[in-house]
C-alpha cells in the first residue's frame, strides 16, 4: 500500500480556467509516483479555525516531473483560500487517498459531469482502449475541453443547449447512437444514479466515483459513508466508506 502522510508542498502554478474553476499544479514526487486515476488528496487550510481538509480529486499525474494537477470549484471559504495561492506558495496535503478506477481494455464511455470532469482526464490518459468521452456542462463555460479532445472523441451535453446535445450525458449518448462495454463516470449523484440504471438495463460494467464531504480521508471517522448492498466488514452494517473503499465503486456495490 502506498505511503500516506501529511506534507508541505510547493505550488508550481495556478490559474482560473472557467468562472470559479481553478487549475492547481503542486510539486510532490512522492504522491505523483504512487497516485492512480480516480484517487484524491486532502488539502488543509492555513486558517486554524478550519479544521477539516478539503478532498480534491486528482486531474493529472506527471510522474516524470513529480507533479500533480487538481481542478476544483470554489465552494466555500477553504477553496476560496486555496484559489488565492500563487506559484511559489505552499500547501499542506495528505495523499494519495482512496481507490482509483480499474483499467479495463474494453470499449468505454468516460463520463464526467460538472466538477466531476477533472478525474476523467487522467483516466483517459491511462486507458488503453477505444474511448468515447461524454462531458456534461451547465452552459458554454467549459473547462478541460482541449485536454479531453486530445485523448479521444468528445461528445458534449449542456443544460441550456448552448453546446452539443441539449440535456444530460445520457441524452448525448442516445442522440449520437453511442455504444460501449463499460462505463466510467464521475459527477453529481442524479447523473450517477441514471448511469447505474442505464448500465443495468444494457448489462454493462459501470464504475462510478462518488463525491462526499470527508474528514479524516483514511476511513477512521465514518463521516463519509454511503449505503451498500453488502454488509461492510469494518462497520458490520450496509455502509461503505467513500474515502477508503471508494471513491470509485462498482455501481452494483452501492445504493444511490
Amino acid at each position: 500500500m502506498a505511503e500516506r502522510k501529511k506534507e508541505r508542498v510547493q505550488i508550481l502554478r495556478q490559474e482560473e480556467i472557467a468562472p470559479g474553476i481553478y487549475s492547481l499544479w503542486i510539486d510532490s514526487r512522492r504522491i505523483a509516483a504512487a497516485a492512480k486515476a480516480g484517487q484524491f488528496i486532502s488539502i488543509y487550510s492555513d486558517d486554524g479555525s478550519r479544521m477539516l481538509p478539503r478532498p480534491i480529486s486528482i486531474c493529472e499525474i506527471d510522474r516524470e516531473h513529480g507533479a500533480l494537477r487538481m481542478v476544483y470549484r470554489i465552494a466555500g471559504a477553504g477553496t476560496a483560500e486555496f484559489s488565492r495561492k500563487q506559484a511559489g506558495d505552499s500547501l499542506s496535503v495528505l495523499g494519495p487517498l482512496g481507490n482509483g478506477f480499474p483499467l479495463k481494455e474494453k470499449k468505454a464511455f468516460l463520463i464526467g459531469g460538472g466538477i466531476g470532469i477533472p478525474p476523467i482526464l487522467e483516466l483517459a490518459k491511462q486507458l488503453n482502449c477505444e474511448k468515447q468521452l461524454i462531458l456534461g456542462y451547465r452552459d458554454s463555460h467549459t473547462f478541460l475541453l482541449d485536454e479531453m479532445q486530445a485523448q479521444g472523441e468528445v461528445f458534449l451535453a449542456t443544460e441550456d443547449g448552448s453546446l452539443g446535445t441539449k440535456g444530460n450525458v445520457l441524452d448525448a449518448i442516445r442522440e449520437n447512437g453511442l455504444t460501449a462495454d463499460v462505463i466510467y463516470a464521475c459527477g453529481p449523484t442524479p447523473m450517477l444514479r441514471a448511469l447505474k440504471a442505464y448500465a443495468e438495463e444494457k448489462q454493462m460494467e459501470c464504475y462510478i466515483s462518488l463525491e462526499e464531504k470527508m474528514a479524516c480521508g483514511i476511513g477512521a471517522c465514518l463521516a463519509c459513508v454511503c449505503k451498500s448492498k453488502e454488509v461492510d466488514g469494518h462497520t458490520n452494517v450496509h455502509n461503505k466508506r467513500i474515502c477508503k473503499e471508494g471513491p470509485v465503486f462498482d455501481a452494483r456495490e452501492v445504493e444511490l
